[in-house]
């Protein structure tokens, strides 16, 4: 021992070099991960599969970890510990190279699955559930392993697992009634990511989510909906997706009983077709008809105009357009779009009475209208006919 003005220079030299050891080692694993990464993105660019690329990105930010591991393996390598030190030294690296490979080989098994399904277009769901059933699949594989280098028995701690999966169950109940509504969701597919819905309580939107527990819906108004999956696989849904995007949409237009139904037929046809071309949204096959559906209104020839839509969202813009094209094509036609007007028809003893109580009703009718700033119509709703013999039948009451 060498102890220079008090210090213990085999102490220091003992600790020198395990410290040496660690530092050159960590900078020549950096160095050759640097290597070995620039190495491994010239032979991705090379290939026409994003696969090396993926895999690539999965294991950089682990690779980092493995080079610290390294430093203290071989600082501990060079140094004089314990046997018993030594040995839980190493199973603690182990523990985390293997703890590290299993995160680093969940996530590119999440990102295969992803780059497999946009690729291929197969019908199967990219949610937050299927990515966390994958990587809760791996991570309970590598606790397995983990389990076993630690020397831990497996059997007793399934066999426990068994009895308090009850206890679990009991006390969850909510939880796994939502997980494993999630998963009925993903499998019988009636929703998909994308897709847009109504459920029977009223609320509508597309669905952005199904996770483990929860389902999201976004609402035009793009306020989210938090859903629970329990809930969710309860409800009536209507899905605008299925069995395709594209729809039917009905628009119903009214017209005076002088107008033609042949060239009414002809206006709307014409007027759909000029827009499909024009209209974001309106699709040209199948090409757009007209039914006289309802028919006969009470005071108009009703019809219905039926075109396909590329999806849901988009009849508003649709109508909007077509709307406004009808009636423009409607005003240069002379087409007139009635107002609501009924005949009301009087018998018995007491008609020549009503008959005159109304009549002085209508001439009244205008006169008010003036009083009100609003322009006069010549012809009385039910409503203000009704409400105005009420008025004059009590004034005549009051005279007599």
């Amino acid at each position: 021992m060498i102890n220079i003005a008090g210090i213990n220079l085999n102490l220091i030299t003992q600790a020198a070099i395990p410290i040496a050891v660690f530092v050159g080692v960590i900078l020549l694993a950096f160095l050759a991960r640097r290597l070995l990464f620039v190495f491994l993105r010239r032979l991705a660019r090379r290939t026409e599969t994003p696969l090396d690329n993926i895999l690539v990105d999965s294991i950089k930010g682990a690779s980092v970890l493995w080079c610290f591991i390294f430093g203290i393996y071989f600082a501990l390598a060079s140094a004089e510990v314990p046997p018993t030190l030594a040995k839980n030294a190493g199973l603690v690296l182990s523990s985390l190279i293997i703890m590290s490979v299993t995160l680093a080989a969940a996530n590119t098994l999440v990102q295969f699955m992803i780059h497999y399904v946009t690729r291929t277009k197969i019908d199967i769901p990219i949610t937050g559930l299927s990515s966390t059933i994958i990587r809760i699949v791996v991570l309970g594989t590598g606790t397995v392993v983990l389990l076993g280098n630690l020397g831990v028995s497996i059997t007793p701690l399934v066999t426990a697992m068994g009895v308090g999966g009850l206890a679990a169950a009991l006390a969850f109940r909510s939880t796994l009634a939502n997980l494993f509504s999630g998963v009925h969701l993903l499998i019988e597919k009636p929703i998909r990511v994308g897709d847009y819905i109504k459920l029977g309580s009223g609320e509508e939107g597309y669905v952005i989510d199904i996770g483990w527990r929860t389902t999201r819906i976004r609402m035009l108004p793009n306020n989210v909906i938090i859903l629970p999956n329990e809930k969710l696989a309860e409800s009536i849904i209507t899905n605008y997706n299925l069995p395709e995007r594209a729809m039917s949409l009905l628009i119903r237009i009214g017209v005076s009983y002088d107008s033609d139904p042949d060239h009414i037929e002809r206006i709307l046809i014409e007027e759909t077709k000029a827009a499909a071309g024009e209209v974001p949204g309106l699709l040209e096959d199948p090409p757009p008809f007209v039914r006289f559906i309802p028919g006969f209104g009470d005071f108009s020839l009703d019809f219905t105009l039926i075109c396909r839509v590329a999806e849901f969202v988009d009849q508003y813009l649709v109508q909007h357009e077509l709307r406004k094209r009808i009636f423009r094509r409607f005003k240069a036609e002379g087409i007139t779009i009635p107002f609501p007007i009924r005949t009301i028809e009087l018998k018995g003893e007491g008609a020549p009475l009503l008959e005159e109580v109304a009549a002085r009703a209508i001439s009244k009718g205008p006169q008010k209208s003036e009083k009100r700033g609003r322009k006069a119509k010549t012809g009385v709703g039910q409503e203000s006919l009704e409400s105005a013999i009420e008025g004059a039948a009590a004034d005549d009451v009051q005279t007599t």
